[in-house]
């Protein structure tokens, strides 16, 4: 997919860097980098949308997370919350569009960037994806973020339905240093501090509430550093680093279950009255974060240029699972007298490489490349057990590793070529070549082994409780390539009219042939109003995760924890119930619009409609007495549901992006900059592929895809959602407020009674940045404002016990954590 850079040729190039400065100098755009291999186009001048975040719109956010920063400033990109969510919560997913994580394709200096290998496989919004971990990009070493929004598998290859990220490094001379400290200080709506426990006259537990819980927690301290410097004419070299460390925010309820198990009268336990009952964890896992990047180029020749950048990222992530109860049979009481919380740590190692190199030959532009890029998540669990071993389990167990790793070979070549057209027709070809590699390592014994007793039954739950480590039977190594064949087309008719086409030829080693075609096109009316459209068709390759994962987990449904396999659909257990080989999602993008330039304010609309077939969904959890039969056919013992990977459903998702920004010059009151963006976007599922058979046979309940699946696909994240803002500048003085509105989203449950609806909110940032002096800037800010929260389980859905342990929705699309406060200082030099 390459950064088939192409001239676009964007990286480190020098080139680029001398473009863009003359860009300034004239006082117009930036040349962009995505949506065409042309490297004289401006923003404006662009066939699709693209969005421009600059390093200083990402300061003025008082966010620490990439993933948070995209969500703050594009309405059309969200950043759900999850806790309580195994692997998801030590690398949250983001979605464009309201389509998977794995739909929007990610590039640094429009170079592919390489997925994460943890699979999603909680109930949350991207639940069967991989993607991008954008969380070990440190902000230090972003020049700008560039958006395509538009499908462009044509140009870039798989994965690119939703739309490309195109992250730019910093490059050149200077630096600065940044060092921010922040925390949550709230007040949870609807969450009652408990403040004692006693005995009513029945003999059961009662309970006295206050007011709503207050906290203080989640405290992040980041530093970070960034420095570059100029070799005169012959290159360039940059340097990034970033440390973060997140403490835990918990917005837990009390636990108002009984502990521990009554005596021979019936009567409680007196222990009952000094257990602590906020004994779960809800809310931001603890994460600790360091980030390396460079970012160098050097001229060889007059006519050669080397580039090279490179990352290594390191993450540290503790959260918790559900409260094993003393009395529990999960427990073991001689090693947990009052029961456990059981911990799930995350040891994650991401590294990447690129190197390349670029010239001229006669009047054609060349680009070479070698992209590697590997991400490293191990799994442990800590403060546990494994039931099925007693008084001698062990406590703390490693659960194994997921592994994902590319390498891409890739060539480019552009010129202008005279094909008796008005104007010249830019051309663009290429081949790329990229091996993929997944893995899953098996875990130490203990944490997946369950004992037997001799009638060959369990003595009781086995593996590490919270999380069951990889048995050998789950081990993975398997691999694929491909090679990608690709040309672009682009001429100006006329200086008002503009057309362009590609197409993008791959051949996989595991699913076969495809071939994708882009036509795009701008028209000019006038100087201030042209019109933009494109259509294109696109595809993304079934993941190595969604093809081999394999794994037998406890997952909790309504409460009730289960334990789920997940199987390939080459394992005998989901050929039985039904499953068959994946095929590639295919798309048709389509966007129409307009771009409105007069003086200080500039106005985008552009509508769009994505038709995706085949789509690759995670199955429902299917379970009962026959599909137990089957399993223990299939040689799988020990399990009560099962799910695979499946190409099940086809969705429509059709919408609005409309951007306006506006310049106001306020003589000796500075300058003022208003913005307002908002997203519309609604997406159907229109057609749920034929049960298979072997289901059917079973009876009426029993589905591979149900309706509360359906429902997370059409209502789990925002059908709207407005950005505002508006920055004021003042001699040293900037001020920057935003309010953000979120629509509605649904947490569907299995009954459609249940169904938690969560209402539109808006929630509001301050900050307020000061220039001591030219280079020394101070900042304090607050994130969330108003500390709004979403609807609370309890009065939203009604009663449960959960309900009022865990009280917001994970589903919510902004933070269920609070008022976020901050100061920050940032020395540049």
């Amino acid at each position: 997919m390459l950064g088939l850079a192409v001239s676009v040729l964007a990286l480190p190039a020098l080139t680029v860097r001398a473009a863009e400065q003359q860009a300034v100098e004239e006082d117009v755009e930036r040349i962009q980098i995505i949506g065409s291999r042309r490297n004289d186009r401006t923003v404006s001048e662009s066939t699709v949308p693209i969005d421009v975040l600059d390093i200083e719109d990402m300061a003025t956010t008082g966010q620490l997370e990439v993933s948070q920063i995209l969500s703050n400033l594009v309405p059309s990109f969200n950043y759900p919350n999850s806790s309580i969510a195994d692997g998801t919560d030590h690398a949250r997913p983001a979605v464009l569009r309201g389509l998977a994580p794995d739909h929007t394709l990610v590039l640094i200096n429009g170079k592919r960037r390489h997925s994460g290998a943890l699979l999603n496989l909680n109930g949350t919004v991207g639940r069967g994806s991989t993607a991008v971990d954008l969380n070990t990009i440190p902000t230090s070493a972003i020049k700008r973020i560039e958006i395509l929004r538009d499908g462009a598998a044509a140009q870039y290859g798989s994965d690119a339905i939703a739309g490309v990220i195109n992250i730019i490094l910093k490059d050149g001379d200077g630096g600065s240093i940044t060092a921010s400290y922040g925390e949550y200080n709230t007040t949870m709506d609807g969450v009652a501090q408990l403040e004692s426990t006693s005995i009513d006259e029945n003999g059961d537990l009662a309970f006295i509430t206050s007011d709503d819980r207050t906290r203080n927690d989640g405290g992040v301290t980041t530093i970070s550093a960034d420095w570059g410097i100029d070799f005169s004419d012959s290159g360039f070299v940059h340097i990034s680093f970033e440390s973060r460390d997140r403490a835990a925010a918990n917005r837990s309820g009390f636990d108002p279950r009984e502990q521990y198990a009554r005596d021979e009268n019936g009567s409680l336990d007196p222990r009952e009255l000094t257990f602590d009952r906020y004994n779960h964890k809800f809310g931001k896992a603890k994460v600790e974060d360091i980030a390396f990047f460079y970012n160098m180029g050097a001229n060889l020749t007059n006519e050669i240029e080397l580039y090279s950048f490179g990352s290594y990222a390191q993450r540290d992530g503790l959260s918790a699972g559900f409260y094993r109860r003393a009395k529990d049979s999960r427990n073991v009481p001689e090693i947990y007298s009052d029961g456990f919380l059981p911990h799930i740590v995350s040891d994650v190692a991401d590294q990447a490489l690129v190197l390349g190199v670029k010239g001229e030959i006669g009047e054609w532009n060349w680009d070479v490349s070698a992209n590697y890029g590997k991400n490293d998540f191990n799994f442990m669990v800590t403060n546990s057990l494994n039931a099925s071993q007693g008084a001698n389990s062990q406590t703390s167990f490693n659960d194994g590793n997921l592994l994902y790793d590319q390498m891409l070979l890739n060539l480019s070549l552009d010129t202008m070529v005279d094909m008796g057209l008005p104007n010249d027709v830019f051309v663009a070809f290429g081949a790329e070549y990229r091996s993929e590699n997944y893995q899953i390592v098996a875990g130490e014994e203990a944490s997946y082994i369950t004992i037997l007793d001799e009638d060959g039954n369990p003595v009781a739950a086995g593996g590490a409780q919270v999380l069951s480590g990889f048995s050998p039977a789950s081990a993975v190594d398997q691999e694929r390539h491909n090679i990608g064949l690709f040309f672009e087309l682009d001429t100006d008719f006329t200086d008002d009219f503009n057309l362009a086409f590609a197409g993008r030829y791959e051949d996989f080693s595991d699913f076969g042939t495809n071939f994708n075609v882009k036509l795009a096109s701008r028209w000019a009316l006038s100087d201030e109003l042209a019109l933009r459209g494109a259509i294109s068709t696109g595809f993304r390759a079934p993941s190595l995760a969604q093809t081999s994962f394999t794994s037998v987990a406890t997952v909790f449904e309504n409460s009730i924890p289960n334990e789920v396999g997940i199987f390939p659909v080459d394992h005998v257990a989901a050929q039985a119930l039904g499953a068959e080989t994946l095929t590639a999602e295919e798309s048709v993008n389509m966007t129409l619009g307009f771009v409105y330039e007069v003086e200080n304010f500039n106005l985008t609309l552009d509508a769009y409609r994505i038709e995706i077939d085949d789509r690759i969904v995670l199955s429902e959890n299917i379970s009962g007495d026959a599909v137990v039969e089957i399993l223990q056919a299939a040689g799988v013992n020990n399990t009560q549901r099962a799910r695979y990977f499946t190409n099940a459903i086809d969705t429509t998702t059709q919408g609005v992006d409309i951007v306006a920004t506006y310049d106001y010059e306020l003589d000796n009151l500075g300058s003022l900059r208003l913005s307002a963006a908002l997203n519309i976007n609604d997406t159907e599922v229109t057609e749920l592929k034929e049960n298979p058979a072997e289901l059917t046979a079973l009876g009426d309940d029993y589905v591979v895809f149900s309706d509360r699946e359906i429902s997370r696909f059409e209502k789990g994240t925002p059908k709207n959602k407005l950005n505002l803002a508006a920055v004021w500048n003042i001699e040293d003085l900037q001020i920057t407020l935003r309010a953000s509105r979120y629509g509605e989203v649904v947490d569907p449950s299995s009954n459609p009674d249940n169904h938690e609806v969560l209402k539109a909110n808006w929630i509001t940032d301050l900050d307020f940045s000061y220039n001591i002096s030219e280079d020394l800037k101070v900042a304090v800010g607050a994130n969330n404002l108003l500390d709004e929260y979403p609807q609370d389980t309890v009065s939203n859905v009604g009663y449960s016990t959960f309900n009022q342990i865990f009280p917001y929705s994970g589903f919510s699309s902004y933070t269920t954590d609070g008022r976020f406060v901050y100061g920050r200082i940032n020395y540049r030099f």
